[in-house]
């Protein structure tokens, strides 16, 4: 009997010693699947999924060509982005290469958001660049003084362009009606040849040339954009379907632009040097070329993407203009997407 009980005394003693073993060794294995598996994790978490590269298209204006200073220090490197600036002649040129997706975005005014080609998507407007305050303006010859004495005067200006907005702002904001006064439908490099063989009595044209041509002909700036709060709005411009799936490099985009609007602010030679190097000018000449601009800062995109009011209400003003002179032979679109999600999203991250 004692010779049974040793035996089964031993037995057990066996059994546990080979479960605590196995124990161990499965406790072991779980504790190095579960280390293995946390430092996968954490690899994972500190990589940034790769953004896809951006095709921009941007026309030479002082409140686009900023954004060269991003491409000469890296800033959209720093924010792990691939950007190509694609230069065009003209803004319908761009925003219609933006409908049909052959871009991502564009730097294009408001006003030729509101008269791009009809395509299979909506445009969508997702940041502002700048607003004019003083950049544009209408110059006359030396006998006119002022913008009511335009009636029954020919003024040159490209019919659909900012240029015919600008000249409609003026004539509103001066009481004469868009039917008193001829329009010729003139590049601003035309108008500009035309003032001075005497052949227009005026002509709607943009800084440097606005004061140029008033010096070189002895005429007048009868108005600018500093006359009131313009609706000559520059934005950048994408199409619905690009912002629902590239919506991360675009934010990405605005953060670097609000870098950019930042280095204005504390750098501004830095800034000028840079962008003017690249534009063959100098930092002075491009320094006066950006005053007469409200530049888009977070304050700026704030006021004008807040509760889309400022935009809509810009929208809807040059659809009544468009509708008062319809000389251009575009409708107004009633479809056009304001999306705050973007610019909102680059706002707080640039912030914290």
């Amino acid at each position: 009997m004692q010779q049974v009980m040793v035996r089964w005394f031993n037995a057990m003693r066996n059994s546990i010693q080979s479960k605590r073993q196995r124990w161990r060794s499965l406790s072991g294995l779980c504790l190095i699947t579960l280390v293995m598996s946390l430092m996968v994790n954490a690899c994972s978490l500190g990589q940034t999924p790769k953004l896809q590269p951006l095709k921009i298209g941007i026309t030479t204006w002082p409140g686009f060509d900023v954004v060269r200073y991003a491409q000469a220090t890296d800033l959209f490197k720093k924010h792990g982005l691939t950007v190509e600036l694609i230069g065009f002649e003209n803004q319908q040129d761009s925003s219609r290469a933006v409908i049909r997706g052959a871009l991502d975005a564009a730097f294009t005014s408001l006003w030729d958001v509101v008269q791009v080609d009809p395509g299979e998507d909506k445009p969508a407007v997702v940041m502002v660049t700048n607003i004019s305050h003083g950049a544009d303006g209408i110059v006359t010859q030396a006998n006119i003084k002022s913008v009511e004495a335009l009636r029954g005067k020919r003024i040159g200006a490209k019919l659909g362009t900012v240029n015919h907005l600008i000249l409609l702002e003026a004539l509103k904001l001066h009481h004469v009606k868009p039917a008193e006064v001829a329009i010729e439908d003139v590049s601003n490099e035309s108008a500009v040849e035309l003032m001075a063989q005497g052949k227009l009595d005026g002509a709607v044209i943009w800084e440097p040339l606005l004061s140029d041509t008033a010096k070189k002909i002895k005429g007048n700036i009868v108005y600018t954009t500093k006359e009131l709060d313009s609706l000559v709005i520059d934005t950048l411009m994408s199409r619905l379907a690009t912002v629902t799936t590239k919506k991360a490099e675009l934010t990405q985009f605005i953060s670097t632009w609000l870098d950019v609007m930042h280095a204005v602010d504390v750098e501004p030679k830095v800034v000028y040097e840079q962008v003017g190097k690249q534009l063959g000018q100098s930092a002075d000449s491009f320094s006066r070329d950006y005053a007469g601009l409200k530049k888009g800062d977070i304050a700026l995109q704030q006021k004008m993407f807040q509760s889309q009011n400022g935009l809509k209400q810009a929208i809807g003003q040059m659809a009544q203009l468009l509708k008062e002179d319809p000389r251009a032979g575009r409708a107004p679109r009633e479809d056009i997407e304001i999306d705050a999600d973007p610019v909102t999203a680059a706002i707080e991250g640039w912030k914290s």
